[in-house]
């Protein structure tokens, strides 16, 4: 008997930051808000692996997005 699975996205810092910045530039969520406002917009099989890379980088769900995607380089002022 063979099962089909769905292949997993892995979820590294890079990728969750590149995913929370796309956001933020959207306008989807805010800076300020918490981290677990992502889980939103990932799906829920896939929170768990988000979660598990955000604690062993040491963030918290509740830490702001914009400590996440730490400080935006502007192209001009």
């Amino acid at each position: 008997m063979s099962v089909n699975t769905v292949p997993s996205i892995n979820y590294s810092l890079d990728v969750i930051q590149d995913e929370a910045r796309r956001l933020v530039h959207k306008g989807v969520v805010s800076r300020q808000q918490p981290i677990y406002t992502l889980c939103q917009y990932i799906p829920a099989r896939e929170w768990v692996c988000v979660e598990c890379e955000l604690e062993k980088c040491e963030f918290l769900l509740r830490d702001r997005i914009a400590d996440l995607i730490g400080r935006e380089v502007w192209e001009n002022d």
